[in-house]
C-alpha cells in the first residue's frame, strides 16, 4: 500500500475518532453530603448518587473503548503521525481520568458514610 492511501486510512481513522469524542459524555462528578451532619435521607441520596455516577461512568468508558482501540491498530502502522499518536493519549488519558474520578468518589462516600455512622450510632 502506498504512503498516500495509509495517510488518507490514518486521516480518516482521526476524523472519526475525533468526531465519536465528542458523543463521549464525561458523566458530572455528584456532590456528597456530609456524613457528620447528612440525614439517613441525605445519605441515601448520596449512594444513589454514586452508583448514578458509576454507571454514567462505565458507560462513558464503553464509548471511549473503540475509539482506543481503532487509534491503537491505526498507531500500530508503519508511520503514524503526531496527531494520531496525541488523539490516542487523550482518549487513554481520558479512560484512565475516568477510572480514578470513580475510585476518588467511592473513597470520599465511604469516608463520608464512616462518619454518618459515628454521628448516628444505632
Amino acid at each position: 500500500m502506498n504512503n498516500s492511501i495509509k495517510l488518507a486510512i490514518l486521516g480518516l481513522a482521526f476524523t472519526s475518532m475525533a468526531s465519536f469524542a465528542e458523543d463521549c459524555t464525561t458523566p458530572t462528578t455528584p456532590t456528597l453530603p456530609d456524613g457528620a451532619t447528612a440525614t439517613l435521607e441525605q445519605m441515601l441520596a448520596g449512594q444513589k448518587a454514586v452508583k448514578d455516577f458509576q454507571a454514567m461512568n462505565t458507560a462513558y468508558r464503553s464509548c471511549l473503548e473503540p475509539q482506543i482501540a481503532a487509534a491503537e491498530t491505526a498507531a500500530a502502522g508503519d508511520s503514524p503521525g503526531p496527531e494520531l499518536i496525541e488523539a490516542l493519549k487523550v482518549l487513554t488519558d481520558n479512560y484512565n481520568a475516568s477510572v480514578s474520578k470513580e475510585e476518588e468518589l467511592a473513597t470520599q462516600f465511604n469516608t463520608e458514610l464512616r462518619e454518618y455512622k459515628e454521628a448516628n450510632p444505632s
